[in-house]
């Protein structure tokens, strides 16, 4: 059983190709409230490694990433 987690907003990048889904990250979380968690779905396996670096360069926080197949679900923490 996988831990759930408790999401305030997600954002569909389902489809988006790198740099789409950081760009969507970025300006959705522009609108959020510090220590809210964004939820990205995203098909681009490049976004694995992208907002991981991401999150560190901005001082965010990466939650998780977890794999679902086809869709990765990557969980950020604004900071």
């Amino acid at each position: 059983m996988s831990e759930e987690i408790k999401t305030d907003v997600t954002l569909d990048a389902i489809g988006l190709r790198c740099p789409l889904p950081a760009v969507k990250t970025a300006m959705r979380l522009e609108t959020m409230d510090t220590d809210q968690i964004l939820e990205v779905l995203t098909t681009d396996s490049i976004s694995k490694v992208d907002l991981p670096a991401w999150c560190k360069e901005t001082g965010n926080e990466l939650v998780t990433v977890k794999d679902e197949g086809e869709v990765f679900k990557i969980y950020i923490r604004k900071r």
